[in-house]
Parts: structure tokens; sequence; C-alpha cells
């Protein structure tokens, strides 16, 4: 999933000495789900990227406001329509003391390209990079790039020599092979890794030979893995952590009363939707044989006018939800509010285009969720299953943790019928969703198209999208775009979420739109 500086969030590096604000402490939160690797080439996924940009940095990244700003490299020019030439930040150190040099960014984009890299989409538009000296590359790209700068913000570097030495010169697939990059990180950033125990605690301490100056004063963080919700509040309010990234809805009003405690809200860039499985012949969990319902237009037609999103936003997340109708929102290049308008909930209508697709009675499916990721996941999934019941739509809920659920709907295998998923554009661009989400699935185009929907128009006009450079002509595709999609309903948009964040009072944090938890931001008082 660039603009994106993917605030941080974990730890990297420990070599010299630089003096860090007074007063330096330790860290501890909570979330309800983990990291799933330390290889930032093994997921598109927001609180994994997040944390390693505290270890691992990228060459342009964004600030507290969520501007670009440098960072690995200190300046860039284009030297022509396709050539971006970047200066890199001279004596910057890697974490067992070697020099980052122009070497490991070219390595950097061989081995995000590489074929198991689950971040080739955002790299794709690249040719090639090129050493022209020691802090100096050159990127070409096939085409002219409105948004080049803005996906270089999760190209995260790593060392070529530490990676050669572990034998992790490619990424592996999560759950499929193993490698010394999925458990240990070596990077430039702030933080350096110190202990990892999956699904429990990952602890990082700072990296006294860090480039920039600090604005944070911590010597260590540990983030810890609580997955029930009631342990995880609790665990704030008895002063076992210092903040809690997932903080339920139930009990915002609760933290809000309690001396000592406060409460961060801002509206995020994500947006909550529903995927359907468009490429397989017969759906394996439904009881339809021989076709898939999904394939046809008036089925999921059905199925958004079955759902009444404004009630899932206003009872189910209590408020912290804004219902949709486009794949982006506000704050993405791209949105047009005009054309944001959901229908009504017509189960009525509804079931009479289930009968026109063939399907008079309805049929059974099984319906992918997380219960660790987003605002109330699966109690949003569990309030779906009645309101498919009305038009004969029988839901067989599967709600799991984030690292099973990511594994089974994602690439390779796409193992899934109907799942519900959120997406943060990370260059902040509807072109991002329209090539990463909705593209035709070749290998680069449509990484994360789980449910495998195609449309050559669409394609095209993606394309022609990813090298306009008149921004009036470029939003004018996008506005036709939107409505390709929503004609399709190439998936189902629900709702953009709230993020809600707590902490101690003494605590000050950097809460960005894109839901980053950047630890550079963060001070002990």
């Amino acid at each position: 999933m660039r603009l994106s500086r993917f605030l941080l969030l974990a730890g990297c590096l420990g070599i010299a000495t630089l003096a860090s604000p007074a007063g330096a402490a330790t860290f501890r939160w909570a979330n309800d789900g983990d990291v799933n690797a330390m290889d930032p080439a093994t997921r598109q996924e927001t609180v994994q990227l997040s944390f390693l940009a505290n270890i691992y940095e990228p060459l342009v990244r964004r600030n507290r406001d969520l501007k670009l700003e440098p960072s690995l490299a200190v300046s860039w020019e284009q030297t022509s329509p396709t050539v971006w030439r970047f200066h890199l930040r001279p004596g910057v150190k890697w974490q067992d003391g070697s020099p980052f040099t122009a070497d490991d960014v070219v390595f950097t984009l061989k081995r995000i390209q590489s074929k198991d890299s689950a971040l080739r989409a955002p790299m794709s538009p690249v040719k090639e990079a090129r050493k022209i000296d020691d802090l100096t590359v050159e990127f070409e790209t096939f085409q002219p790039d409105p948004i080049f700068l803005q996906e270089q913000t999760n190209l995260l570097i790593m060392s070529k020599a530490w990676c050669e030495a572990h034998n992790a010169t490619e990424p592996v697939i999560i759950g499929k092979e193993d490698n010394y990059a999925l458990h240990n990180a070596m990077g430039t950033g702030p933080f350096k890794l110190v202990s990892r125990e999956p699904d429990r605690r990952t602890v990082v301490e700072k990296n006294p030979g860090w480039w920039d100056k600090p604005l944070y004063n911590l010597d260590r963080v540990e983030f810890d893995v609580i997955a029930s919700a009631p342990t995880r509040v609790a665990a704030l309010l008895s002063g076992e952590v210092d903040m809690i990234y997932s903080v339920p809805p139930q009990d915002i009003a609760r933290i809000k009363q309690t001396d000592g405690l406060k409460l961060l809200q801002t509206p995020e860039l994500r947006t909550i939707f529903l995927g359907f499985d468009q490429s397989r012949d017969e759906l394996p969990s439904s009881d339809v044989k021989g076709k898939n319902p999904f394939k046809d237009v008036r089925v999921r037609q059905a199925v958004a006018l079955a759902i009444d999103e404004p009630i899932i936003a206003k009872r189910v997340m209590l408020g912290l939800g804004h219902p949709t109708y486009e794949m982006w929102g506000p704050g993405v290049n791209g949105y047009d509010a005009a054309l944001d308008v959901r229908p009504k909930a017509d189960p009525a209508k509804a079931k009479q285009l289930l009968a026109e697709a063939g399907y008079p009675t309805g049929f059974k499916v099984g319906l992918d969720c997380p219960n660790d990721r987003y605002v109330m996941d699966e109690q949003i999934c569990t309030a779906l299953v009645p309101m498919l019941a009305r038009i004969g739509i029988k839901i067989d809920l599967n709600a799991q943790t984030k690292s099973k659920f990511f594994n089974k709907i994602g690439a390779p295998g796409y193992d899934t019928d109907f799942y519900m998923l959120g997406w943060t554009p990370a260059t902040y661009d509807a072109h991002n969703v329209l090539y990463t989400l909705l593209g035709t699935r070749n290998g680069k185009r449509g990484e994360v198209n789980d449910g495998g929907y195609s449309n050559p128009t669409l394609d095209a006009l993606t394309d022609k999208i990813g090298v306009e450079t008149d921004q009036t002509r470029r939003n004018d595709m996008i506005r036709q775009a939107i409505e390709i999609v929503q004609k399709d309903v190439a998936s189902l948009p629900l709702h953009q979420q709230v993020i809600v964040w707590a902490t101690k009072n003494n605590v000050d944090v950097a809460q960005p739109a894109d839901d980053t938890f950047p630890y550079r931001y963060v001070h002990v008082k």
C-alpha cells in the first residue's frame, strides 16, 4: 500500500552517542493485535509498517502533520520526466556501525520488487535504481509518475550486507516460509529492536547514534499485545501501561471520567469495506454449486441494499464511524463528496435483485473478518449477519486474529469468498486504491485485490491516472473511476472510522490521521 513517511512505532539501531531530551523514560503501551513480522516487505499493513518505520527508514518520510520531509535523502530533483535523483544523507550508520550508502538503496528496491514481496505494487512504476556514487542514487520510472515521492515513504531501506550475511536477500511469505529478517531487524532509525516475543511483547531501545535530533525522551519502549478489551483497559486504569492504541468504544466514557487519563480522537483516512470473490467459478463456503453468485452484479447490489450502515455506525460503533460509498474518504486526493451518496437500505429491493439473479431463497456463504484490527471489527461483522439474513443470505462468520485473517485472505492463496477489510492509501491518493485493491491481479497490479475483481476499462483508466500530471484532468479521470467502481459494486465501502487512543496525562504523542504511531514524537513528562 507514496508520499507517506509512515510515522514510527517501534525501534531500531544502537550505536554511538547522541543526547536525548532530559528525563528519559520507559514507555509501555498495548494493542489488541501484534506486528506480524520484522521484515518490511512482507505485508502492506499500517501497524506493521508503522512499527518498522522506527527501525528502518525511507528516503522520504512524513512529519507529524503528514507532510513530506527528507529522511535518508537530504534532497532530490528530477533530471528528466522519468528520472529522479536522490542525494543521500552523509554520515548515517547502520546499527552494526557500517555506513549507509547507495548500495543499500539499490538493493532494497530489488528486494521489494522480488516475487514474494508484499510491497511490489507501490514500487511497480520504477524500472530500476542506479548508483551514481556512494551518496547519490537515481530512480528511473517506466513513465512519468505524478505521485512518485509519495510512493517512496514505504520503501524502508535495509542493509545489503546484513541481509546477505543472514541469507535474507529476498522476503518470504509469512506462514509459508521462514528467514532471519522475519524475527530480527537492523536499521538506521531512532530505535533498535532488543527483544521479540510474537503475540506477547516486543521491546525496543533508543539508538544513541541516530542521525536526527530526538524529539522524544524515551530510553525504552515496551509494546504488549493484550487481546482482551477489558484486560487492556484495566492495564491502563491500573497504570500497568502508559497508553492503549485501541480503545473499545464502550469504554470511552469511563476513561474520560478517570483522573490522570486522557483520550485522543481523530478521523482516520482508512475506509472499511466488504470484498467479494469474483474470480472463482464456485465459492467453497457456499451451498450454491457450479457457479459463483458474487459474479452477478445484481447479487452485489443486493448486499449493498441489505446493509444499514448508518445503524452500524451509530449503534455498533457508538458514533465512531462515518458511513461512506467511496473507497477513499476525505483527506485523500480524488475524494468527491458529490458521489459519496450511499443508497438507503432496502431489503425488499435487495430480495427482488436476488430473485432476478436466480437466488429467490438466497444462499449460504462464509464471511472472513479480523477481530483485533479495526474499531469493533468482529461486532460489525456480527451485525451484518442478521441484515443479510433478511434477504436470504445466510452467513457463516469466521472472525479471527489479524495474523490468521491476513494470511488466509491475502496473496498468494486468496482463500476467501467474502471478507471485511480496511485500507488507508499510503500515498493519500485514489490511484493507490485503484491500482492495489481494484486492479486486475497480474503479479504487480491488484496485489491486495483479495476478491479478484477485474475490469479492463478501469485498469486502462487507472493507468492513465498513474501518469497524468495535469491535476484537473487527473481528478476528472478519478471521478470516472469512482462511477465505474460504484456501478460495478466492485467492493462495498462501509465507513471511515475514528481513531481513539488513550494515554496517561503525562504522556504526549502525535496521532496522525493515517493511524500510524510514531515513537519519535512520544514524550513522557
